[in-house]
């Protein structure tokens, strides 16, 4: 039985070591990052900034390729049929891990199953826009006009379950209103909807709706965040708006490697893509993009998704949201 117990230990001590090894020289050929976003959007950006530094610290290629479309499966599934020695890496939404799965009859993926979640790469909050001669001065006037009008007021989005769609209706049910959901097919038009006054308000971020907001069709009447963000310090949060306390909706999207590749090649990668965060031109970036930092351990970035999970839950219940 000795002799048993010593030729695993040897086993397991040898494979350790050769795991150690690999992750020492991983990468030993080019790593692509399938992202589900467009080429010019925000979380594309960062993605390039990453895959910039990465290129320069591992010495080998590091490209990000686009796969925009299908609420995301259509990158997914690439993700799916690429390799597995984590030479592929996929950006996902926070929807993707927190929403779909309560929204979707059937989903092509699992996430438990398919990715090992690495790191957060930023985190983004939603600022209430309304046209730039709305009624509305701050996120009271609506909550009031809602309800006096019951039903009336309409807020829009680009589809079921994105974080706006669901911020606006956790809005709704924190708030005790209804309100129309109108669906755009495209961001830009969303937010052209709201600067000619088609919609009430809509959400939208610094990447999204800062364009219009720089060009003077929309104003910015509340952030929903915690605190307000240093590049716009002239726009309150809910709460100083007139809203309900501690209102917060965000998006984040992060960076997973194929389930069951090995720990020391997986910690290498989180570790290398967590130091590429932190210099200080990325940073700058991030303000530009209206972002924040977002550093949890892996297991409070695990307990974090199952908070929002459960919060994203209820609203969609709650909206009575279904997609096939």
């Amino acid at each position: 039985m000795f002799k048993r117990a010593l030729t695993a230990l040897t086993v397991a001590m040898t494979l350790g070591l050769a795991l150690t090894a690999q992750a020492q020289t991983f990468p030993t050929k080019p790593v692509r990052i399938i992202t589900p976003f467009p080429v010019g959007s925000g979380p594309e950006g960062v993605a390039r900034l990453v895959a910039d530094k990465l290129s320069k610290s591992w010495g080998q290629p590091v490209t990000v390729e686009n796969r925009p479309g299908g609420n995301g499966f259509i990158a997914i599934d690439a993700f799916k049929r690429g390799a597995t020695d984590g030479t592929d890496l996929i950006q996902l939404d926070n929807v993707h891990l927190t929403a779909y799965p309560h929204l979707f009859k059937k989903l092509p993926y699992n996430a438990a199953a398919d990715f090992d979640l690495l790191l957060p790469l930023f985190k983004t909050f939603f600022f209430f826009t309304a046209a730039t001669d709305s009624k509305y001065k701050n996120v009271a006037d609506i909550v009031a006009d809602a309800k006096a009008n019951p039903g009336k007021l309409n807020y829009g989005s680009w589809s079921v379950g994105n974080p706006v769609h669901l911020g606006s209706a956790l809005f709704e049910t924190v708030t005790n209103t209804e309100m129309q959901h109108v669906i755009y097919k495209e961001t830009s038009q969303l937010y052209t909807g709201v600067a000619t006054g088609e919609l009430a308000f809509a959400m939208g971020t610094s990447a999204t709706a800062g364009p219009l907001y720089r060009a003077g069709k929309i104003k910015f009447l509340a952030i929903a965040a915690p605190k307000r963000l240093p590049a716009y310090k002239d726009v309150p949060t809910v709460a100083e708006a007139g809203g309900p306390k501690d209102f917060e909706v965000s998006g984040w999207t992060a960076i997973a490697a194929p389930k069951g590749l090995p720990k020391p090649v997986a910690d290498k990668i989180n570790a290398d893509i967590a130091k590429a965060l932190a210099e200080p031109d990325v940073r700058e970036k991030f303000i530009t993009f209206g972002y924040e930092a977002f550093t949890p351990t892996r297991e409070q970035f695990n307990a974090y998704i199952q908070a929002e999970s459960a919060k994203q839950a209820a609203v969609i219940v709650k909206a009575k949201a279904a997609l096939d």
